[in-house]
């Protein structure tokens, strides 16, 4: 299968990945999706504020001071006459019949012997409390005069009722912070899929220096990131030998030999670390097989990652049971292989394009995946792309996709996470 078919293939086999839609507290909504529009529960601002640090006026200056309104503080409850203004601050309510702040910056005092070039708000003097404001009936004139009303009106930002985000948004921080300052305290949102992770191989051991004919397992630790930043959570990891009996036991949940909890069943997707390929110890696609999985991707025309697959098992009842996504076990061309089907499988589609200020040799039949970064110029390929290096693409912040004969023309970049 091409590249672009397998990513597409991983992109509907995502759809079915969504789960009952939940409603919890916004603390624990971060990184879901919402499952239905945000709405405002309330217009913002609720109602007129002051925009700016000054008076709010009404008619035409000189106004004597009538008040004081704070932010958070009782609003002035009678309307204001011509000829009257308050000291408002910014944020404040502004009173009935104001019909615009003017800052304390374009102010002056009347009826007094000051500087009337000097800002109000600067002076200390007998015409003001110990706190600094002028006392009740004050006179205030403008110095500056201003084309702005420095007021906002209610709903001027947002209306209530209004939709603000689409059903499947991403809830990001700032997001949080826009729910709740629109009053929600709860949020609908589908849940993070759950990720059961599987890392197999004789040769792999977990820490310390490996031994004559081992290897450090260089993909299980890049997968607990990137799943989180792809939309999903890991919610189980077993490292197990080689062997047919052992994966399929592990695939129908009874643990082998297992680090912490193992439970396939409650996963929606299992991803399995080697035994991809076709070789003596690769025993996925037979115990797929065995199991009556549905194959959808069985191989991709991609360099580094070709042996990689997309499958899913049958239920336990009338339902379809979890994805199974089976990466190489060469550490960059699992990178590959998981940036081509379990990061759409979660996080749906993404398409970016850039020119490449780079020679970068194309294939005849496959797909590259070229590890770059960014710049001014376009994407710079790093090198360090064998199969077994994950050099480049630590140094990279994307991976290009330079497909078979390609001549020169812009190419689509697959975004590498940074941070969670």
């Amino acid at each position: 299968m091409s590249w672009a078919e397998a990513r597409e293939a991983a992109v509907a086999a995502g759809a079915a990945l969504t789960p009952v839609a939940v409603e919890v507290p916004l603390a624990e909504a971060y990184g879901c999706r919402l499952a239905a529009p945000l709405r405002a529960l309330v217009a913002l601002p609720g109602v007129d504020v002051a925009a700016m640090d000054g008076y709010a006026v009404a008619g035409e200056g000189p106004w004597r001071v009538a008040g004081h309104v704070l932010a958070g503080g009782e609003p002035y409850q009678r309307p204001l006459p011509p000829g009257a203004c308050v000291e408002i601050a910014t944020g404040a309510p502004v009173p009935r019949g104001a019909d615009r702040v003017v800052p304390y910056e374009h102010t002056s005092r009347g009826e007094n012997t000051h500087d009337q070039d000097e800002p109000a708000h600067d002076r200390r003097d007998q015409g003001e409390d110990p706190r600094g404001r002028p006392f009740l009936g004050a006179v205030v004139g403008e110095r500056e005069p201003s084309r702005r009303p420095h007021i906002r009106r209610r709903g001027e930002d947002v209306e209530r009722g209004a939709v603000v985000l689409g059903a499947g948004a991403e809830v990001t921080p700032v997001v949080l912070a826009l729910a709740a300052g629109l009053g929600h305290d709860t949020l609908p949102v589908r849940p993070r899929p759950n990720v059961a992770v599987l890392v197999t191989g004789d040769e792999v051991v977990h820490e310390g220096l490996p031994r004559h004919g081992r290897v450090r397992d260089a993909i299980g630790p890049f997968l607990p990131g990137l799943v989180e930043w792809a939309g999903g959570r890991v919610s189980g990891r077993l490292r197990l030998p080689d062997g047919r009996e052992a994966l399929a036991r592990a695939l129908t949940g009874w643990a082998v030999r297992g680090e912490g909890r193992w439970a396939p069943k409650e996963a929606d997707v299992l991803v399995v670390c080697g035994a991809s390929s076709k070789g003596p110890a690769d025993h996925l696609r037979a115990v797929l097989a065995e199991l009556g999985a549905e194959v959808l991707v069985d191989g991709v025309a991609v360099r580094p990652g070709h042996p990689q697959l997309l499958a899913r098992l049958p239920g336990a009842g009338p339902g379809a049971g979890p994805f199974v996504v089976g990466l190489p076990g060469n550490p960059f061309a699992a990178l590959g292989a998981a940036m081509t089907l379990l990061v759409p499988l979660l996080r749906g589609p993404s398409r970016q394009l850039s020119a490449l200020a780079g020679p970068v040799r194309a294939h005849a039949r496959d797909t590259r995946l070229v590890p770059v970064r960014r710049t001014g110029r376009g994407a710079v390929p790093i090198g360090h792309d064998g199969p077994a290096s994950l050099w480049g693409a630590a140094l990279a912040d994307a991976l290009a996709v330079v497909p078979p004969g390609w001549d020169g023309e812009q190419a689509e970049l697959l975004e590498l996470p940074r941070k969670v």
